[in-house]
C-alpha cells in the first residue's frame, strides 16, 4: 500500500515526482485539519503547541472550512498569549536592573546576567512563529516516501527503468534523495544511482533552457 502513491506519482510524467507527492501531502493535511479533527483534542492540542506557518494558513484560510480554521487560531492565540505573558514576565525581572544598573552591577556580572536572561526568553519568542505542524507532518511523510522510493528502486525492475527515463527531480529534492541514498544503498548502488541522477539533472536542464 505504501508504494501506490510513489508509483502514481512516477506515473504522472512530471518535472518532479516527488513535487507531486509532496503537494498531494499537503492537500490532504489541509482538509484533515479543516475537518473532524477540528475537534479532535489531541489534534488540538498540537496546534495549540505549535501551530501554522504563513503559508499554511493563506492555504487553510482559503478553503472552505473558515470556522474551523478560526477555532483553531482561537485556541492557538490564547496558548500563544500565555507563553508571550510567561517570557514577557521572565524578563521584566531582569528590566529594573539593567534601568538602574551601575558600575558596581556591570562590575559583578549582574548587568550581564539579566541581559542573557532577555536574549534567551527572546529566543522563545522568536521560536513561537517559527513552528508549524503541516510543515512537520509533511515534512514526515515524505521522508518515508524517501524510503519508498528506495525501496522500489532496489526491488522493482520497472519502478527503475521507469526512473531512469524520467524527467528528473527538482534541486530540492535532489539533495534529499542522494542524502536518503547514502543511507539505504550500497556504495556501488549510490555511486550507480548518483551518476543516474545526476545524467538525469544535466538533461533536463539541456531540456528547460
Amino acid at each position: 500500500i505504501d508504494t501506490i502513491p510513489v508509483w502514481d506519482a512516477m506515473k504522472r510524467e512530471d518535472e518532479c515526482f516527488l513535487c507531486a507527492l509532496e503537494r498531494k501531502t499537503e492537500l490532504g493535511e489541509a482538509e484533515r485539519y479543516l475537518g473532524a479533527s477540528v475537534m479532535e483534542p489531541d489534534v488540538r492540542i498540537r496546534v495549540n503547541s505549535q501551530g501554522f506557518c504563513k503559508k499554511h494558513h493563506g492555504m487553510l484560510f482559503s478553503m472552505s472550512n473558515r470556522l474551523g480554521h478560526a477555532l483553531m487560531l482561537e485556541s492557538h492565540m490564547i496558548e500563544i498569549r500565555e507563553r508571550v505573558a510567561k517570557a514577557s514576565a521572565a524578563m521584566q525581572k531582569q528590566t529594573a536592573l539593567l534601568k538602574n544598573a551601575g558600575l558596581g552591577d556591570r562590575l559583578n556580572g549582574k548587568a550581564k546576567g539579566a541581559t542573557a536572561e532577555i536574549v534567551k526568553q527572546a529566543r522563545e519568542l522568536s521560536e513561537l512563529g517559527s513552528t508549524c505542524l503541516m510543515c512537520a507532518t509533511i515534512e514526515e511523510n515524505m521522508g518515508r516516501y524517501y524510503h519508498t522510493f528506495f525501496h522500489l528502486y532496489q526491488n522493482d525492475s520497472d519502478f527503475r527503468a521507469r526512473f531512469t527515463r524520467s524527467k528528473g527531480v527538482c534541486l530540492p529534492h535532489m539533495g534529499k534523495l542522494l542524502e536518503t541514498a547514502a543511507e539505504e544503498l550500497s556504495p556501488k548502488e549510490l555511486g550507480e544511482f548518483a551518476d543516474t541522477l545526476i545524467r538525469l539533472q544535466q538533461e533536463n536542464f539541456d531540456r528547460i533552457q
